[in-house]
Formats: C-alpha cells, sequence, structure tokens
C-alpha cells in the first residue's frame, strides 16, 4: 500500500489526537498510526487542570464522552508537618479540575478525530523515516513487508521513547526522564477520597508528593510520585508502595475497605520542554515525545493538547520548512518554555521540607492567596505570566473555567 497525505501524525494520544482535529479543521488530510491497540490504557495520574480543560472544550469534546468523568472543586494539601489546607477553586463558573480516566479520555479524543476526517490506524508501528527536502517517505506496518506513507511533514506524537527520535538517531537515547510516577486504581474508597483531590507532601518522598483523585462510582486513583536522585530510588517504588498506603493520613482518605483494582504501574515523567530537539527536517515533536510534562507537578495532558495545537498552528501559517519549524519553536520558546522554567525552580523549593511548608503557609496565609494558589496550581493562566506581556488579558486572573454551556453543565 502506498498512500499521500498532507501530515503523518505517530502517536493516537491526545496531542496525535489534537494535531489531527486541527488539521482537519484546516482542511488538511491526516493519517494517524499508534502501534497499540485502540483503547489502550496510558499510565497517567488522570488529572484534568483547567489550561487542559480549555483545551478539551476547544476540540469539542463533550464531557458525556468520557463515562469516568468527575469534577472537583477543593484541592486538598498536607504539609510535611501534618497540616492539612483546602485550597478552593472558584464555583459556579465551569470547570476548573476534573478527573477523567485516561483509556476514557484518548478514545473520546480517538472518535473526536474520527468524526473530524483524520484517518487512524491502530496496530500500526512506525518502521521507518525518510526526510527529503520537500517529502518524509515513512514505512509503517508489517516489519516484512510494511505500507509506504509520503507525507509533507510528521507530527511526532510517540511518547517519551519516541521510536521516531531514534529512527532519527537524535541525542538523548539515555534519557530516563526527570521523574518517576506509580499508579493504581481503587475501587470502595472512603468518601474523602471518592469526592475530594489531595496531595501529599511527605517528607521522605520531597520534592515528589503522594496523591488520591477521585472518580466516578466510588473509585480512585491512588499513586506517588518522585524525582530521580532523590532519597529513594526508581528501583524502591515496588517496595514502597506498601508503606505509602498504610501510612495514617493516606488511609485515613482512601478508607480501610478501599481495594486495588487491577495491577500497579509505574512511568517516567519526562519535564525537559526547551533542552530537547522539538524539529528535525520535516518533523515536529509534541507531547512527551517533546519532553512538554510540567516540572512541578507532573501534569501533561494539557501540555501534550497545546504543543499539538502549535505544532499545527506553525504547518498551517509557514511558508517553508525552516519557517514553520522557527514558528513552532519561537511559541513554545516565549510561553511554555518559560512557564516549566518557573516551576522546575519552584520544584526546587520544594525539594526541602522548610521550602515546603513555607510555600503552603505563604500560600495558606489568606482566603485571596488560596483561592488563587488554587488558580495557579491547575493552570488557569500560564505559570510565569507576570514575565511574559504578549500574554496578558484584561482577565487573565479573573475569567471562567471552561464548559460554561448549559448542555455541559448538565
Amino acid at each position: 500500500m502506498h498512500d499521500t497525505t498532507d501530515v503523518l501524525i505517530i502517536g493516537a494520544g491526545p496531542a496525535g489526537t489534537a494535531a489531527a482535529i486541527e488539521l482537519r479543521r484546516a482542511g488538511r488530510s491526516v493519517i494517524v498510526i499508534d502501534k497499540a491497540e485502540h483503547g489502550r490504557d496510558k499510565i497517567c495520574g488522570d488529572g484534568l487542570t483547567t489550561g487542559a480543560l480549555r483545551e478539551l472544550e476547544h476540540l469539542g469534546l463533550s464531557i458525556r464522552a468520557v463515562p469516568s468523568w468527575i469534577d472537583v472543586d477543593d484541592v486538598h494539601i498536607t504539609s510535611p508537618g501534618g497540616r492539612e489546607r483546602r485550597f478552593p477553586l472558584p464555583r459556579g463558573r465551569g470547570r476548573f479540575a476534573s478527573i477523567a480516566r485516561r483509556a476514557d479520555l484518548d478514545r473520546a479524543l480517538v472518535d473526536l478525530a474520527i468524526d473530524a476526517g483524520a484517518e487512524i490506524r491502530f496496530q500500526t508501528p512506525l518502521r521507518d523515516l525518510d526526510l527529503r527536502d520537500d517529502r518524509v517517505r515513512i514505512a509503517v506496518g508489517d516489519a516484512d513487508g510494511p505500507d509506504r506513507i509520503e507525507a509533507a511533514w510528521v507530527i511526532a506524537a510517540d511518547g517519551m521513547w519516541s521510536p521516531t527520535r531514534k529512527i532519527l538517531g537524535l541525542p538523548d537515547e539515555a534519557y530516563r526522564g526527570e521523574w518517576h510516577a506509580f499508579r493504581q486504581y481503587f475501587t470502595d474508597v472512603g468518601d474523602r477520597a471518592a469526592n475530594e483531590l489531595h496531595v501529599w507532601f511527605d517528607e521522605d518522598l520531597l520534592p515528589g508528593y503522594i496523591w488520591s483523585f477521585p472518580l466516578a462510582d466510588g473509585a480512585a486513583n491512588v499513586g506517588f510520585g518522585i524525582q530521580r536522585g532523590g532519597r529513594h530510588s526508581i528501583q524502591d517504588m515496588k517496595r514502597l508502595w506498601p508503606d505509602i498506603l498504610a501510612r495514617p493520613h493516606v488511609r485515613a482518605v482512601i478508607g480501610d475497605r478501599a481495594r486495588p483494582e487491577g495491577n500497579h504501574r509505574a512511568w517516567p515523567i519526562p519535564a525537559r520542554l526547551g533542552r530537547r530537539t522539538l524539529s528535525h527536517g520535516r518533523v515536529l515533536f509534541v507531547g512527551d515525545a517533546a519532553a512538554a510534562t510540567d516540572p512541578m507537578t507532573g501534569e501533561g495532558i494539557g501540555q501534550a493538547l497545546e504543543t499539538g495545537r502549535a505544532a499545527v498552528a506553525a504547518i498551517v501559517a509557514g511558508t517553508d520548512r525552516a519557517d514553520i519549524a522557527a514558528r513552532y519553536e519561537t511559541t513554545l520558546g516565549r510561553g511554555m518554555v518559560r512557564d516549566h522554567r518557573l516551576a522546575g525552580a519552584l520544584s526546587r523549593v520544594l525539594s526541602s521540607p522548610a521550602g515546603t511548608e513555607w510555600s503552603l503557609r505563604t500560600a495558606g496565609s489568606t482566603d485571596w492567596t488560596r483561592r488563587n494558589f488554587a488558580r495557579w496550581l491547575f493552570e488557569d493562566y500560564p505559570r510565569a505570566v507576570l514575565g511574559t506581556p504578549h500574554r496578558w488579558e484584561r482577565d487573565v486572573f479573573t475569567r471562567s473555567g471552561a464548559y460554561r454551556e448549559p448542555a455541559e453543565l448538565g
């Protein structure tokens, strides 16, 4: 088989499907390939920030298409010293934080991309890339008799271990991510875990943390993340998991009747945006393949959606290969890269108990700081907005959340 398309997208996660939807809206043909089966589970904390929600709303995703969707109004954060603080999000002005299982969210985004006219081929791995001045020739599928696709551009949305990056021989092959996370689903959790979002900054995990995120039907996503080079090694995580679940403050929230659902799973978190190659020839890297995860929280869904759309905007507006690459890299460099630098600096503050206690005490000192810290934490506005005047808007600190339409508010 030999196909021709305007853009080939490698990876059908949020970054890839967002790019596919935007390309079809711009009238471009697109083929998406993914080595996995349709409906695969991506290991994730499942949290959706305000920024991610706005991206999903822009794409036209209906929350009714995601059965495990649940909204949260408050963030409960416990300091290393054991003090729990509640940070409220705005009420009655749309959604500012939600949780949804990644298998459900990704499936809904795939369906949305197909409805937009994108062709998506699952169980179709990338085999080879041949970069030309004006085209890219790609081999996909069966190793013994691969199909051939020609595209003007390739968007690599193929994750932390990007096969595209490997085939192109780009550096950073030894890169293993700044963070590593560990997750398990639980059913029959206590009332607090079923309805509240919790974060615990236990001293031995700093600047990492433990989380419990509610899901529909009395379930919760419970896990923890640690930074490489910290007190605990990556190899310690499986051994450490029973101890974390037995910690009194964690057990008090998830409840004594909580039962594990399936196996626990671990994954690396790539948070090195601006220090990995973002473009190479006619290839643009997005999402985890661009190491776009927030270095402080580990949030990656909103960043994946945003980088996917930014890549398409560059392709649609650009005049030639150099211009398109420059547009994409400049867009990220003037915005998200600066956000990540600030988040990385704050993560270093959270690496000590004293720094974490001071940060949370300051954030929780008044009603105003509590409200605005929650909005900042959930990316209601860009992390480094004060240092990037081109992103200033009159209502940047007061605007409503996502999904305010009556049909979506139910």
